[in-house]
């Protein structure tokens, strides 16, 4: 007889971590299905986690952040191998897991070996790694499978010459070269990591320009910092082919032009991990790249199966897929969740310097005709970062010219990751620029830039208004305007 549960999770990442907790916490029987070897799925195994702490490990070996201070020789080590930067990674990763597996336990979440397969709407097969099958019905069902490295059939990986992103971390050296084939948030990343080791690295991007979902003037500020660390960027370029020889990889592109490298990083987007979970059986359709299609409750086309996280796409962030895990088993067992998922999710990007950001953009708001003003602040300009060493970080508040509501933050440099949720609250608080302009932040903090951007936003819309109406003040009161 099968074994039946009020939920069934299948993947144990982020999303499927929160949305079994969550059930358990509404008194609800849950159980994660995972394979054995990848419990935390690829975000502990093979992605946010090791490229995180693998970026942490580059950033003290090298000691690049400290270069401003005690010169452009400063290292802490000068040849940094492979195991240097694996140990800190293995110890991560280790100790994530176990926190993982007790978080479960101590929520009485049942966790199974194996790989799920769909026999219908109602009903998993889960296969062990040695063969052994069970049977598995729920009345609710999360599919929080994830994704995969796309790997087009005419490239040869090996896992050392040519890698995919999960591969990255198991090479046996650090190269002297590399050609990283697409400018994505994860190409970005690797090539900043192994630009600041002292890779040669060269960015083959089909589009053109990168990251092109963040702000025109923050990626120019990231592109700056990579070109100091001689990265090359070849924009508007396809890849012919990759060709492996004696001597290293020779990476051909459709324009005729050849550049021979030690490894190439291939890292053209992701596939949905959804060939094995069988779903056309549960009735559920895939789109593109294996992607599933959910409605604004994280439903599929099957109301009792929900799914989360990388497989349904965009932003495909494990800070996000854990809200949208939770969300779907509230929404699941009839428990209120609050308002949509909405635009102001933090969006992080790991990259030597980091970029993080939230709200709208420039070219967003000028496409909508929304009239806003821009306050910058630059690290150079505070104390904190003549202590960090930082003169190239910045903060930019982009603020709604009439009602003063903050309708954006966008930072580049040190702890931006971190910096990006002050403005987030203020703007889930519906606040303006002016409870920035007259908040108090510790001394020295890089949290003052908002204060800094704050008033610089504020002096340009009082000039505008000693132009307009002779007024030296705009005025405080604010509006409120639809944007």
């Amino acid at each position: 007889m099968a074994d039946h549960y009020d939920l069934v999770v299948i993947g144990s990442g982020p999303a499927g971590q929160k949305a079994a907790i969550a059930a358990a916490k509404l008194g609800r029987r849950a159980v994660v299905i995972e394979r054995k070897n990848m419990v935390g799925g690829v975000c502990i195994n093979t992605g946010t986690i090791p490229s995180k702490t693998l970026r942490e490990a580059v950033l003290y070996l090298t000691g690049l952040n400290q270069r401003e201070l005690y010169g452009q020789a400063y290292r802490v080590k000068d040849d940094i191998t492979v195991g240097d930067l694996s140990a800190r990674t293995h110890h991560v990763i280790s100790r994530e897991i176990d926190v993982i597996r007790n978080q479960l336990s101590r929520n009485r979440v049942g966790l199974i070996p194996g790989t799920a397969r769909f026999l219908d709407p109602h009903t998993v097969e889960v296969e062990n790694e040695v063969g052994i099958r069970q049977t598995i019905t729920g009345d609710k069902f999360v599919v929080a499978v994830g994704t995969r490295p796309a790997r087009p059939s005419s490239v040869d990986f090996d896992g050392q010459t040519i890698v995919d992103s999960d591969q990255i971390l198991n090479m046996e050296k650090v190269p002297t070269s590399m050609v990283v084939v697409g400018a994505g948030v994860i190409g970005i990343e690797y090539a900043s990591m192994f630009a600041a080791l002292g890779t040669k690295v060269t960015v083959v991007e089909k589009r053109p320009r990168m990251l092109d979902f963040c702000d025109e003037e923050i990626v120019e500020a990231l592109k700056y910092q990579l070109r100091d660390l001689a990265v090359t960027f070849r924009f508007g370029e396809s890849v012919k082919t990759v060709e492996k020889h004696p001597g290293g990889t020779l990476t051909i592109l459709e324009s005729g032009k050849k550049f021979p490298a030690e490894t190439v990083l291939y890292s053209a987007g992701r596939q949905g991990v959804t060939d094995e979970l069988n779903v056309t059986a549960a009735g559920i359709e895939t789109a593109d790249r294996g992607r599933i299609e959910v409605n604004e409750y994280f439903q599929t086309s099957v109301d009792h199966i929900y799914a989360v996280g990388d497989v349904i796409g965009f932003p495909a962030l494990a800070a996000t897929s854990m809200e949208q895990g939770r969300r779907a088993s509230y929404h699941a067992f009839g428990e209120p969740v609050g308002g949509k998922l909405g635009d102001l999710q933090p969006i992080g990007i790991y990259t030597i310097p980091e970029i993080s950001y939230v709200g709208r953009t420039e070219d967003d708001l000028t496409s909508e005709n929304v009239p806003f003003e821009v306050g910058v602040s630059r690290y150079r300009e505070l104390a904190r970062g003549a202590i960090l060493g930082d003169s190239y970080g910045m903060l930019k508040l982009l603020v709604h010219a009439e009602s003063r509501q903050l309708l954006g933050v966008h930072v580049f440099g040190s702890n931006a990751t971190e910096l990006v949720h002050i403005g987030q609250t203020v703007m889930g608080c519906g606040g303006t620029v002016d409870y920035l302009v007259d908040a108090v932040f510790n001394y020295p903090t890089l949290a003052e830039s908002y204060k800094v951007a704050a008033l610089d936003a504020v002096n340009k819309m009082r000039a505008i208004a000693r132009v307009t109406s002779g007024h030296e003040d705009p005025g405080r009161e604010r509006v409120e305007l639809p944007v």
